[in-house]
């Protein structure tokens, strides 16, 4: 498998990746598209923010799912979040491994963690709606700096 192009932001101890040729939502999901099969998962940013991600729920297959519906959920020791899907189809594969071992969420957010396969139904329609890799790595870094200054300021009125 050759390495894949991407982009970084290394912030402190965390270092996000963003590849490139995958297509995001601005809710930190990613789609790989492969002729008329997306591959469905989240962001390292996500994965990173979540902490460690202890459990995952998935579709059944044969599911259809909207564009930015509801294709799974998790939860980490932070917080539960739904898995909304960048693109629209039925639900053709799920990631039982994952469900298995959802510390892959986090070890390997663009490979073996992926969440759910779906075929595609009007990928031309959900296409509008998605972001590519230099779009994504621009959202993100500004939810960096609103965190940072965020606790910026939580330690400022902390030692005050």
């Amino acid at each position: 498998m050759r390495k894949m192009e991407h982009l970084e932001l290394k912030v402190d101890k965390y270092t996000f990746t963003v590849p490139k040729g995958l297509f995001y939502n601005e809710n930190d999901f990613w789609a790989r598209i492969d002729g008329k099969i997306a591959t469905v998962g989240i962001t390292s940013y996500l994965q990173n923010h979540l902490s460690d991600i202890v459990f995952v729920s998935l579709p059944q297959i044969g599911t259809k799912i909207e564009q930015f519906g509801e294709a799974g959920s998790f939860e980490s020791v932070k917080a539960a979040l739904d898995l909304i899907s960048p693109v629209s189809g039925s639900i053709v594969e799920v990631n039982n491994e994952l469900v298995n071992s959802p510390e892959l969420a986090n070890s390997d957010p663009y490979g073996k963690g992926w969440f759910v396969k779906i075929e595609l139904t009007d990928f031309e329609s959900d296409k509008p709606n998605l972001i590519d890799a230099e779009g994504y790595f621009e959202v993100m870094k500004k939810k960096v700096e609103k965190e940072r200054e965020q606790l910026k300021q939580k330690r400022a009125v902390n030692t005050t």
